[in-house]
């Protein structure tokens, strides 16, 4: 496994991320335990979670809390990524309408972080994330609960999730001002298939010096070698996306074939070789996919390999301004 520095920060995490949203979900615990394990013995020691994920809301992290708990130093070797935004715990469903529960109050940050630090039975989170943008709070207020959070040895490091590239520039000035360190990372959605990021918000990464982690670098399982697999059970807006898009993944993998790597090995490639990336998140159900992707950070994809997915897969033209504008 190959690690790297969180943007300009010094802890170092693997190029791989373990992402568990689909712990007690599609995985069961004893499935997951087990991937959790794995995960360790190839060198991965990085994990996000978010307190919604589970079927129910918190599960997930329960479930990370019962697999700490079995000691043997699984939680020191791992570096955690927490989310806080939306609603969770029991009965969420009645404070829905009030504004203690929902968005990016510095009551709500704190009092959900120490319900994540509960559910995982860990005194710390090494990245808390702002998982949505909440433009009704104002940074500085966003700062000053992470602040508390961070004095009280709480939280190590604050990242961003989903944030356009303005957000990014006036969360991390507000900070600045305030003599806070800033945004370690941003989680954005990105892959072959989808670009956007390129126009703005990895430029901004690059300006800030933060990490960029991915989700969905599979394209919610279009770019995971999607021909060979059954189309029982298929989600209905993958099998709406093949369609469309059939010719494409077909010369897509026919690539992958003549490169000897799996469809979703050469998509997780192609994310690590932008220096701006830090890690893609990986979503296994299973612990065989988990395994599948152990090669990623050793596979070089050549300069004519890079070309032909830029043919494959246009980006939207370069960089704000210049990719739509002389």
């Amino acid at each position: 496994m190959q690690y790297s520095p969180l943007g300009k920060n010094g802890m170092k995490v693997s190029r791989l991320c373990l992402g568990t949203m689909n712990f007690g979900d599609c995985t069961t615990e004893q499935e997951a335990f087990r991937m959790m394990d794995e995960a360790l013995d190839m060198g991965i020691n990085f994990f996000d979670t978010a307190d919604a994920y589970g079927s129910e809301r918190g599960e997930t992290e329960n479930m990370i809390g019962r697999w700490f708990a079995q000691g043997d130093g699984r939680r020191d070797a791992v570096i955690i990524a927490a989310k806080v935004f939306g609603h969770c715990g029991p009965h969420y469903e009645r404070y829905e309408e009030n504004s203690f529960n929902d968005g990016l109050s510095k009551y709500k940050i704190i009092k959900h972080c120490e319900g994540s630090l509960k559910r995982m039975q860990t005194d710390h989170i090494e990245l808390l994330q702002i998982h949505h943008i909440d433009r009704a709070c104002s940074h500085q207020e966003m700062w000053e609960g992470m602040d508390i959070l961070e004095k009280q040895g709480k939280i190590v490091y604050t990242g961003s999730c989903n944030y356009a590239g303005w957000d990014i520039a006036d969360s991390c000035w507000t900070a600045k001002s305030m003599h806070k360190q800033g945004l370690a990372s941003e989680q954005s959605l990105y892959n072959l298939s989808n670009r956007a990021l390129e126009l703005e918000v990895i430029p901004a990464c690059r300006r800030f010096g933060m990490g960029l982690l991915i989700y969905s670098p599979l394209a919610g399982g279009l770019l995971g070698g999607v021909l060979a697999k059954p189309t029982e059970g298929r989600r209905a807006a993958l099998q709406d996306q093949l369609e469309k898009r059939r010719p494409q993944i077909e010369a897509y993998e026919a690539l992958c074939s003549e490169l000897g790597h799996s469809p979703a090995n050469v998509a997780l490639a192609w994310l690590l070789h932008n220096p701006v990336v830090t890690a893609p998140i990986i979503g296994p159900r299973t612990l065989e996919q988990l395994k599948e992707n152990s090669a990623v950070p050793e596979i070089v994809l050549s300069d004519e390999t890079l070309r032909k997915l830029d043919k494959l897969f246009p980006g939207p033209g370069g960089e704000a301004p210049q990719a739509y504008a002389w």
